[in-house]
């Protein structure tokens, strides 16, 4: 049975944005090993259409960048949009029930399946879907934005603390 895992970066006053802040070299080099060790992704709409900045190759990257983006690509992805016509390579449109989507993935598939995006793991949370919760906790503050958690935090039990490289805290919590 697959696991649904939420985990994104996120400032000290709770929000995630990509713009405003980026992992350092070995939290990238994490997040590298971490796709490509992933049974598959599921996105929302907005998130996926960030995330398809991986899918063409760019001459200004490194061996790193070169690296994650060929993880992102192999590894299957279940786009939840009710907008979306269509999705790119290696990708399937999730338009309803999404429920049953994602228990059959998790019952027919073995590790562990990303849930990419605040909206889309409200939904999931509000279903009793997601096993784990990861906060990369930056020493930024924002003040705006868009929060890890998009409605009422769910009760959790943290579980595990790691340092990520120089600066970052990975805190790892499963449903209380």
């Amino acid at each position: 049975m697959a696991k649904l895992v939420f985990g994104l970066n996120q400032s000290l006053d709770g929000y995630v944005d990509h713009l405003e802040f980026a992992p350092g070299p070995s939290l990238f080099r994490h997040f590298i090993e971490q796709v490509r060790n992933l049974t598959g992704s599921v996105y929302g709409r907005r998130m996926y259409e960030v995330m398809r900045y991986w899918d063409e190759d760019s001459p200004e990257w490194g061996t790193e960048e070169r690296d994650f983006a060929v993880a992102w690509r192999s590894q299957p992805k279940w786009v939840v949009s009710r907008s979306l016509k269509s999705v790119g390579p290696n990708a399937t449109l999730v338009t309803d029930d999404i429920e049953a989507v994602i228990r059959e993935l998790k019952a027919e598939l073995a590790g562990e399946i990303e849930v990419a995006g605040p909206d889309l793991a409200r939904s999931l949370t509000d279903l009793g879907l997601i096993d784990e919760y990861r906060i990369y906790l930056h020493p930024v503050v924002l003040g705006r934005g868009k929060p890890f958690f998009a409605g009422p935090r769910p009760p959790l039990r943290l579980v595990a603390s790691e340092l990520m490289g120089e600066d970052v805290i990975r805190l790892t919590y499963v449903p209380a």
